[in-house]
């Protein structure tokens, strides 16, 4: 299987485990959030908001472009910090988000 292959699955489990745990959202943020100058736009977004409305479609856009892929990735650092360690999925979460971080390492194998 390709890295593109792979990635694009690891995004598809993050999306449904979003999904599972209701933290998937069914309208879009206003436009205006997606100005923020602040890393993972921490700012106007949610952690959570963050994955669904920037992450993924970002990622599956340079998939379906065959563009190259990030070399220097590590999203689950952020989202250690970031999630309420009260908050039920974030264990799932967690271990999905550094899944995908080791894609871009090479520590997947």
């Amino acid at each position: 299987m390709t890295l593109h292959s792979r990635v694009r699955q690891q995004l598809q489990h993050i999306e449904a485990l979003l999904r599972e745990h209701q933290q998937w959202q069914a309208v879009a943020p206003d436009p205006g959030v997606f100005e923020s100058t602040q890393p993972f736009c921490m700012d106007t977004l949610e952690p959570y908001e963050w994955l669904q409305w920037v992450l993924i479609p970002r990622m599956h856009a340079l998939l379906d472009g065959e563009h190259p892929l990030p070399t220097a990735f590590a999203i689950a650092p952020y989202y250690e910090i970031a999630l309420e360690a009260s908050h039920p999925a974030r264990d799932v979460i967690l271990a999905q988000l550094q899944a995908l971080d080791a894609l871009f390492t090479g520590e997947d194998a």
